[in-house]
């Protein structure tokens, strides 16, 4: 499959674990427009390409700087900088809410957990042939 027809494909996943979150979290909602392109689904899928891109920007800068923490921490920083993925993607988007660092935290923690399980089933890595 090309790059690109896989890259859409991870942000209509993305879309569905984003919805399944948002059901999930308290603290997290995405602010759906039923009169918008595609209706509330589009809302969905614009809020999950604005996270995929944040995490395909900003996110290894990030990881990198933060690196020293994450060896610190065995990993667990990895949560912090996920929930600031997340909040950082509410700051750009006004149809994505997230109230609080808990509700980050364990809406990053779902994210991930959710995007390794799709990945495990849906092996549509971008990156390498």
């Amino acid at each position: 499959m090309a790059t690109i027809g896989k890259f859409a494909v991870r942000v209509v996943v993305l879309a569905a674990i984003i919805y399944a979150v948002t059901r999930l979290v308290d603290g997290i909602e995405v602010i759906g427009n039923p009169t918008g392109f595609f209706g509330e689904t589009g809302t969905y899928l614009w809020v999950a390409l604005l996270f995929a891109l944040v995490n395909s920007i900003v996110g290894p800068i990030v990881r990198l700087l933060a690196l020293p923490f994450v060896i610190l921490t065995l990993g667990l920083f990895l949560l912090v900088i996920n929930a600031a993925m997340l909040a950082l993607t509410a700051a750009i988007s006004d149809r994505f809410t997230v109230d609080g660092f808990v509700a980050a935290v364990f809406g990053g923690f779902l994210i991930a957990l959710f995007s390794w399980i799709a990945e495990l089933v849906l092996p549509l890595k971008v990156r390498g042939h």
